[in-house]
């Protein structure tokens, strides 16, 4: 099989859902390519292909769809030269904006005033009179259409000769054709029937700058959805301190490679990865974390780019900078999560495509019963009413609805130290019915450590320990370890040993300060005609509880029992229980024997164990899972599976979803659809309950923006006139489509609010 590669693009010229399938179509066109997702909200383009393909193709195909197309740089970085356009678009509408605002309002004040204000129709009539009142908008609203407005021509015609309409289509045959008869009605008004010279010049102007005005405000509300990767890029500071050649020196952090030292002041943020090599301090990791809390640091603590120093100044070798860093690496992430495409868009893309030849069709049919039904002047109703359908029916809503709750979500996920590795793993997790967690490491710390110390009567329980610990030195064994670990830590002093020897599985032989011990589970001791009896109900009070006694005999003689135990995470109770809250069953999956499993399940509070299953049977387990839970009612539900990210890789990517927990400095696990980059487990209801809550804010965009088309259609073709007289004029129209994107943007924005803490049953933020 060919291998895959992808290819970015900044997509230029898009305004609607339509847009959006116009560019797929045409990158899907391109021999080689394999895969095209195109974004609304971020304006960007995912190319998969096989084979070599050249970017000027793809920017070819993009160009001949009537759209502008540039390479995505692969390495993050403070500006691009897609996100600089942006910026100046926004600011040329920001102008576009007041300039047809000055010019529409007198426009505006001249027809619109004359039927609301009694008096000033004859004021106007008396002061400027009929024709210099008719050549004074005509004037204004000219200047309007091919002034600020031309950028709705420039998009829009070519679409249209196209056979390819899109949303600037709309506005330019709706403002031409209001446009277009009140030129005919001023200069002109023999060619038309009588009676029905009438102008509409501020329709075409106010529609102009409605939607300029709509333009701008989603611009501006555009920028705050990607804020997160912005605040992201802002993390990295723009210099480092950099000892080189014997001084200390500010370089560009561009500028840095592996190997330098950097010294890190006070209240300053560090540049890029590395490893502290002296100094110490106290770091706020929150940027990984979530977690406010400052981490100490000393000589041999790794630290990370983006992370503020708070207290005391160190320096650190740089490990890894550039695109190779942390920081980098969940931009990248966060960028491909934000430009992802749930399944639920594949069918509003669908839909959006075809929407705006469908307008057009519809604005034809409401023109031509409106002429041979209507009322006399049967041409002005026609005329208005096409008009209104062609304004109001633009499906930029439906365009952005999905987008840009993806873009806030996990963006605020990340800041959460959620990290959803594309957005499709939204959708997939909202619907978890299962939750499947993997022992060690996941559940447990993964480090063994000393839990109880049980010397025999007359023995000394730290003498004890340190003929242990001096015993275990030897050993390599995770468990022999544990207890050198804990004689360290109580500041004990370790006799001399001078004959080691170990059987895997059964215990170790030492010489300790010309004494024999020996340590092992019961049948090693045994074996050695040690009477373990004295403290057998002991030994099972500990296996009961999930620890592994360790029995220990000193010149022969029965000294007393020890046990070591992996302990559950500090947050695994409350993660658990607040899973099970949700409404989720919670499984534990380890390779354990069963008593020992049940044991710490019970701990965490899990009702459900697999144990005894080995690394590779997880993927085994989890089908079996899915079969057992995979179903509620007329309901599928995803099984998620959590896991370490190291040797649960296959069941990570077996799982609908999986959740990897990271440590903050390996967060590129390939295998999983989310990361955890703090390692809490808490992030596991987090990231259901941010899934959850970004999915209802979809849906809430999705049923604003079809029932508001669904409704409105009809209203604006002139439905309600004949029942309750009511038609929609054009205006109120370009007002009412303006304010359905705004709708969807602000919605959307409201995730940005989300809070992890104090989660209902639903798992929604209370």
């Amino acid at each position: 099989m060919p291998r895959a590669d992808t290819i970015d693009l900044d997509i230029t010229g898009m305004t609607c859902g339509g847009c959006v399938g116009r560019v797929e179509r045409a990158l899907n066109a391109v021999p080689g390519v394999t895969g095209t997702t195109v974004n609304l909200a971020t304006a960007r383009a995912h190319v998969t292909h096989s084979g070599d393909i050249g970017i000027e193709a793809l920017q070819a195909a993009v160009s001949s769809a009537g759209y502008g197309a540039t390479a995505v740089d692969s390495t993050p970085s403070g500006a691009s030269p897609a996100a600089d356009a942006r910026e100046l678009d926004a600011v040329a509408l920001k102008r576009a904006v007041w300039f047809a605002a000055a010019l529409t309002l007198p426009v505006f004040i001249l027809e619109m005033g004359s039927h609301m204000i009694p008096g000033m129709h004859h004021w106007v009539m008396h002061t400027l009179g009929e024709r210099p009142n008719q050549l004074i908008q005509a004037l204004l609203t000219t200047l309007v259409l091919f002034g600020p407005g031309l950028r709705f021509f420039r998009a829009g015609v070519p679409a249209l000769l196209r056979a390819a309409p899109d949303m600037n289509s709309l506005v330019v045959l709706g403002t031409s054709a209001a446009w277009s008869y009140s030129m005919v009605a001023t200069f002109a008004p023999h060619w038309l029937p009588e009676g029905t010279a009438h102008i509409y010049f501020e329709a075409a102007a106010v529609i102009v700058t409605l939607i300029l005005l709509s333009r701008y405000l989603e611009a501006r509300a555009r920028g705050r959805t990607s804020s997160a990767i912005q605040h992201l890029l802002q993390l990295q500071p723009d210099t480092a301190r950099v000892n080189r050649d014997g001084k200390e020196q500010d370089l560009p952090v561009a500028d840095l490679i592996i190997g330098d030292r950097i010294r890190v002041r006070p209240g300053e943020r560090i540049a890029v990865d590395g490893e502290i090599v002296e100094g110490s301090s106290f770091v706020n990791e929150s940027m990984i974390s979530g977690e406010p809390l400052p981490v100490a640091k000393e000589p041999g603590d790794k630290v990370v780019g983006g992370t503020v120093n708070e207290r005391g100044g160190f320096v650190f070798r740089a490990e890894r900078v550039g695109a190779d860093t942390v920081l980098a690496g969940i931009v990248r992430m966060v960028e491909a999560a934000q430009s992802g495409k749930l399944p639920i868009q594949a069918l509003v893309d669908k839909v959006t495509l075809w929407f705006v030849p469908a307008v057009m069709a519809a604005a034809v049919v409401t023109l031509l019963v409106w002429l041979l039904l209507g009322p006399a002047p049967a041409l002005t109703f026609a005329l208005v009413n096409a008009v209104a359908v062609l304004i109001i029916a633009c499906p930029c809503a439906m365009g952005l609805a999905t987008p840009t709750s993806i873009m806030v979500g996990t963006g605020r996920a990340a800041e959460l130290g959620i990290l959803f590795r594309h957005g499709e793993a939204l959708q997939s997790l909202r619907d978890t019915g299962t939750v499947a967690f993997d022992k060690t490491g996941t559940l447990t710390r993964g480090e063994p450590h000393l839990t109880d110390m049980i010397p025999a009567a007359g023995r000394d329980r730290d003498a004890l320990l340190a003929q242990v610990a001096a015993a275990e030195q030897g050993s390599e064994h995770p468990l022999g370890r544990a207890l050198v670990d804990a004689a360290t830590d109580a500041g004990l002093m370790l006799p001399a040993t001078t004959h080691f020897s170990a059987t895997a599985g059964r215990g170790i032989e030492a010489t300790v300060a010309s004494e024999r011990v020996l340590v092992g589970n019961r049948a090693w001791l045994e074996e050695h005609g040690i009477d373990t009896s004295a403290m057998a109900s002991d030994a099972a009070r500990l296996s009961a509880a999930a620890k592994s006694p360790l029995y220990i005999a000193v010149a022969g003689q029965l000294a007393g029992l020890c046990a070591v135990a992996d302990a559950l995470k500090p947050d695994a109770r409350q993660a658990i229980s607040q899973l099970k809250a949700m409404g989720l069953k919670v499984v534990m999956i380890t390779g354990d024997q069963a008593a020992t499993a049940e044991a710490i399940a019970r701990e965490a509070g899990i009702d459900e164990v697999l144990a005894g299953v080995m690394p590779d049977g997880k993927v085994e387990a989890l089908n079996t899972l899915r079969q057992q839970h995979g179903h509620h009612g007329t309901l599928t539900r995803t099984i998620t599976f959590v896991g370490d990210g190291i040797n649960d890789a296959p069941a990570l990517a077996a799982a609908d979803v999986g959740i990897a927990i990271g440590t903050g400095t390996d967060i590129a696990i390939e295998s999983a659809d989310v990361v955890l980059m703090s390692g809490q487990l808490l992030g596991v209801p987090r990231a259901i309950a941010l899934s959850r809550a970004t999915l209802r804010n979809i849906r809430q965009n999705l049923f604003w923006a079809f029932a508001y088309n669904t409704a409105l259609i009809p209203v604006a073709a002139g439905v309600l006139y004949v029942p309750l007289g009511i038609l929609l004029s054009p205006v109120f129209a370009a007002g009412a489509m303006a304010l359905s994107s705004l709708f969807v943007l602000t919605n959307a924005l409201r995730l940005k609010r989300f809070r992890p803490i104090g989660l209902n049953v639903q798992g929604e933020p209370s």
